[in-house]
């Protein structure tokens, strides 16, 4: 088939321009850009050309007939026009892709029900026998595309997509079509640098498809090569003897000898052979080295010249999460400004925000789409450090971050140091180490048993948010360094106003938990799954009071949570217990705290209710306790409350209806940890009130103290009791 041919090369959207210099490379004519694709002329010796050797290509079509449409008949009658048995026998096999955006021929499925029908009917009038239907390799793949006036018919000449080049055996999460991937190695200048015999790194190479392409264009490997089906290949007007000169002339134009040094590092060992399985069937074992690690530190030996830095970090969109892809990103950039003077960067990702966390100012970007996914390729020159010193913007910024660094882990060993005794003497395991002592880091860091929680407070929009980022994974280092603890068992959280079912809402879902010891009580905690762990470390003296009192009363423990308070009054010899919380996870909690530390039995009471509504009812019910703690939430409006609490508010109201159930000669224990918060003794004059807040601040929170609270009682003699 010598005469000329009209082809439309389909490609993903974003590199329509390159896809057309391929066209032009393989001598194709009349080259014209159009929306994911590229129009070209020529014979069919090029257009196998462009089906063996396209790197950024996904399809290559072959035009067959255009004719105009109005409705479904017009589609039926044009398709009849061609005679189909110049292109497949009858017993043969074909299957039929639609793109339509026709105001009549709306349908995809139907109108490819009605093209499959006008193929099979010829035959069938012709031969009395018409070809199967296949979908999977097909001996002819026929493409319609359908717009407002025509229908264009194409013959497929690739079959399936051209990004599967024969190599890949697995794939790893999200992976990278291979090319979109020669795509952005083009758009990096790695051919140029290839032939300088320049290295490549990919950081984070997954399945190593951007390596496996690099070494293709350095190697000058016939992206098709591999591909034991096109399109074509059944096609009744396949010339063999062409498409076979074609390959023995691409077997013999191969030089691996040329190939730079191609390094990928990977961090999962599953994923890790699955890159060396992919290499090993391309056969460029001895070419591309896969390091399983999971930093560049592991690359040695490189040559004594620059070379290119690609890689395609995940980007939140199928996986990984947020924090975690931050100090990715973070610790990446760092990384590559200290070990690689001089090198470009090519990062290629889907999330401008994660961008800005690279810590580099690209001095290039394309724009490229993977799949639906807009996706931005930055590409980055790292400069020498001899030349960065010279920038004031770059080394103002990294000495005032670094200062600042060094005064928080200043302060949080001599917070340590001040620490110790205490911790030693009383045989504290869970307690505060820094609350936000530095302006600049304001985190709350608490030790649990062998474990670090931090809780970063909510930073104001005013603050650059990577800026606000970055120092805190210098905190996490300086804690990591200081404490000695691994960065493993460092959980990080940020702490932001909560409102109605937030309070209660799991963050995560990994039900890991810890036992923390106290004062001879165990209690479970959960680190990860909620914002708050289940023990409240503030109130550490005031369960020891809670405890001290408790003998021989009977204990009521309002907003209970995970009843903690209620395990110190059992511990301290109540004769009865009754834990209300509106959170049935909380109230399994708290039973479980109580059969931890072996106190159980009908005498402990856990109910599920709004404690407001509660104390209604127990009033009514001529309920009386010897001793209550009321520990409420600063705010709720929950949707499991007919109401709102505001605790400034509604406090007065709130402690009249528990004293209404407090026995004569008992003490009501109110803590609350409303920033500002005044308590209006005015109206609660009937009461004898004595304020127990420094009494109840352990050391861990005199620099800060976490909450205010005070004794209540009918009678001041009653209040003597009071005090640890």
């Amino acid at each position: 088939m010598s005469q000329n041919l009209t082809l439309f090369a389909t490609c993903p959207k974003g590199v329509e321009d390159l896809l057309a210099e391929e066209c032009r490379q393989q001598h194709l004519t009349e080259v014209s850009t159009t929306h994911g694709g590229v129009f070209c002329q020529g014979d069919l010796e090029k257009a196998y050309r462009l089906c063996l050797w396209s790197r950024v290509a996904s399809r290559v079509l072959l035009k067959l007939h255009e004719f105009p449409v109005s409705g479904h008949d017009d589609l039926y009658l044009g398709v009849q026009t061609i005679d189909w048995s110049s292109h497949l026998d009858s017993s043969g096999s074909f299957a039929i892709d639609v793109h339509t955006t026709h105001q009549q021929i709306n349908n995809s499925h139907y109108a490819t029900l009605k093209i499959k029908d006008a193929i099979a009917d010829q035959f069938t009038q012709k031969y009395k026998h018409r070809p199967d239907v296949k979908r999977d390799r097909p001996d002819v793949r026929i493409n319609a595309y359908i717009d407002k006036h025509n229908c264009t018919l194409y013959l497929d000449l690739s079959g399936e997509p051209l990004h599967k080049r024969g190599y890949r055996q697995q794939a790893g999460a999200a992976p990278l079509k291979e090319n979109l991937a020669a795509a952005i190695l083009i758009r990096a200048h790695w051919t140029q640098m290839a032939m300088e015999n320049r290295p490549l790194i990919d950081p984070l190479c997954g399945s190593a498809t951007l390596l496996l392409e690099a070494a293709y264009m350095a190697a000058g490997i016939a992206p098709g090569l591999l591909r034991s089906y096109f399109g074509f290949i059944n096609w009744k007007q396949h010339e063999p003897e062409i498409w076979e000169q074609l390959i023995n002339e691409a077997k013999q134009g191969i030089d691996r000898d040329r190939v730079p040094r191609l390094i990928g590092i990977e961090k999962s060992y599953k994923v890790a052979e699955i890159a060396r399985e992919n290499i090993h069937a391309a056969g460029l074992d001895s070419i591309i080295e896969i390091k399983q690690a999971d930093s560049v530190d592991v690359v040695r030996d490189l040559p004594d010249v620059t070379g290119l830095i690609v890689t395609n970090p995940p980007y939140g969109k199928r996986i990984g999460e947020s924090k975690q892809l931050k100090s990715l990103y973070l610790e990446l950039g760092r990384k590559l400004k200290t070990r690689f003077p001089g090198w470009n960067i090519a990062l290629f990702t889907a999330s401008h925000e994660l961008a800005k966390f690279f810590g580099l100012r690209a001095h290039h970007k394309n724009t490229l789409y993977n799949g639906p996914l807009k996706c931005t390729l930055y590409q980055y020159r790292i400069r020498d450090i001899k030349t960065t010193s010279s920038r004031p913007d770059v080394t103002d910024n990294e000495a005032a971050s670094g200062k600042d660094a060094e005064m928080f882990a200043n302060r949080l060993l001599k917070n340590i140091k001040h620490l110790s005794k205490w911790v030693r003497k009383d045989n504290i395991s869970c307690y505060r180490v820094y609350d936000a002592d530095i302006p600049q880091y304001a985190i709350a860091v608490d030790i649990y048993e062998n474990w670090v929680h931090v809780q970063e407070y909510e930073p104001p929009r005013t603050v650059d948010t990577v800026q606000a980022f970055v120092r805190l994974n210098d905190a996490v280092d300086a804690i990591s360094a200081i404490l000695q603890t691994d960065k493993s068992r460092i959980i990080l959280k940020t702490r932001k106003k909560q409102s109605g079912a937030e309070q209660y809402t799991r963050h995560d879902e990994t039900y890991d938990t810890l036992i923390a010891n106290e004062y001879g009580l165990k209690f479970r905690v959960n680190l990860k799954d909620y914002l708050d762990t289940g023990l409240f470390l503030d109130h550490r003296l005031t369960r020891k009071l809670i405890s001290r009192i408790a003998k021989n009363r009977s204990f009521l423990n309002l907003f209970a949570y995970t009843g903690t308070a209620t395990v110190y009054a059992a511990a301290g010899g109540a004769i009865s217990s009754t834990t209300v919380d509106m959170s049935n996870t909380y109230l399994a909690w708290a039973q479980d705290n109580l059969e931890l530390n072996n106190f159980s039995g009908k005498q402990h009471e856990f109910i599920r209710e709004d404690c407001i509504k509660w104390l209604s009812d127990a009033k009514n019910e001529g309920r009386r306790y010897q001793l209550i703690f009321l520990d409420p939430p600063t705010f709720s409006n929950s949707k499991r409350m007919d109401h709102t609490l505001d605790i400034k508010r509604d406090h007065v109201e709130l402690i009249n209806q528990a004293m209404e159930l407090l026995d004569d000669g008992g003490v009501l224990i109110f803590s609350c940890n409303a920033h500002g918060f005044k308590l209006d003794q005015k109206q609660l004059e009937e009461y004898s009130i004595r304020d127990i807040t420094r009494m109840t601040t352990s050391e861990d929170f005199r620099r800060k103290p976490a909450h205010v609270c005070w004794c209540l009682a009918r009678d001041a003699d009653t209040l003597k009791i009071c005090k640890l």
